[in-house]
């Protein structure tokens, strides 16, 4: 399926959030992510959680042996719906692609992304991931 333009410039602010996320730059995920971000993740032991400080947490947590093995992050299979021209749900299937203990890996998961333009820009304001 092709996807458009503004389908495009979502599936690019996502798979910014998500290489964010594996370089643990917490400045880029802020600037993709509303304030008042909910979440449901297996860190949240099923519950909605609000707000930034419980995912800053994640990216404050030390490093190991401080070498960080490199991650690809890749949405398998992404779908986007659009509610109207401010918002869009995203799900796809995430693949994580590492090296663990010098063999390759891939790690799969499901995720759902709410992204809201909010004052001209795009904003996460929900993810689900199973």
């Amino acid at each position: 399926m092709a996807h458009s333009e503004r389908d495009r410039e979502i599936l690019h602010l996502n798979q910014q959030l998500l290489e964010s996320v594996v370089r643990g730059d917490w400045t880029t995920y802020t600037e993709h992510c509303s304030d008042d971000l909910t979440c449901f993740e297996a860190e949240t032991n099923g519950m909605l959680v609000e707000g930034l400080p419980f995912h800053r947490y994640y990216f404050e947590l030390p490093g190991g042996d401080g070498t960080p093995s490199p991650v690809t992050v890749t949405m398998a299979r992404p779908h986007l719906r659009w509610l109207g021209d401010d918002a869009v749900v995203i799900s796809y299937t995430r693949l994580s692609q590492r090296l663990q203990h010098g063999e390759p890996i891939t790690a799969s998961c499901c995720e759902t992304r709410v992204w809201q333009r909010l004052n001209g820009r795009w904003r996460q304001v929900h993810v689900h991931r199973s």
